[in-house]
């Protein structure tokens, strides 16, 4: 009978082992990611990801969101991530940087025919608005619905 044996190594937490590759394996308690980590419960990604494509279907525009850091050039940045969009000449990008507090709306140029700045400076004030009071969730809902009511319904 061959047996192998195990060193126990003081220096490593509890519930931490060599494996016999020498890479060492350690068991953590599972702990909640903080919330600003996920700005979004799973819910409040699926009515979006529902509100985006609806939105896009309704109007016949593609509506896209970046939620994140926009750089010291937040409007460029915004330019260049809506020219990524397929078909950006008919989408419709709504950038947020929350840490930055900027909000940027870039349409292409065919979306910008049915959706005229006017129209996105509505939507960009009522986001603004819910944004200053907490609620990202309820601030791109509303904007998304605002701007597709601008937009109206595909021809």
């Amino acid at each position: 009978m061959s047996g192998s044996i195990v060193a126990v190594d003081p220096d490593l937490p509890e519930g931490a082992v060599i494996t016999n590759s020498g890479r060492i394996s350690a068991a953590e308690n599972y702990t909640e990611p903080a919330g600003n980590e996920h700005p979004f419960t799973p819910v409040q990604l699926s009515r979006l990801d529902e509100a985006l494509t609806l939105t896009s279907r309704e109007t016949g525009l593609r509506f896209a969101i970046y939620l994140g850091d926009l750089g010291a050039d937040a409007h460029r940045s915004a330019v260049d991530l809506h020219g990524r969009v397929e078909g950006s000449d008919e989408a419709v990008l709504v950038a947020v940087s929350p840490e930055q507090r900027v909000l940027e709306i870039v349409t292409g140029s065919e979306a910008k025919v049915r959706l005229p700045d006017r129209g996105a400076k509505l939507a960009l004030m009522s986001m603004v608005a819910s944004f200053k009071e907490g609620d990202l969730f309820g601030g791109l809902m509303s904007g998304l619905r605002m701007l597709a009511d601008q937009a109206g319904s595909r021809s």
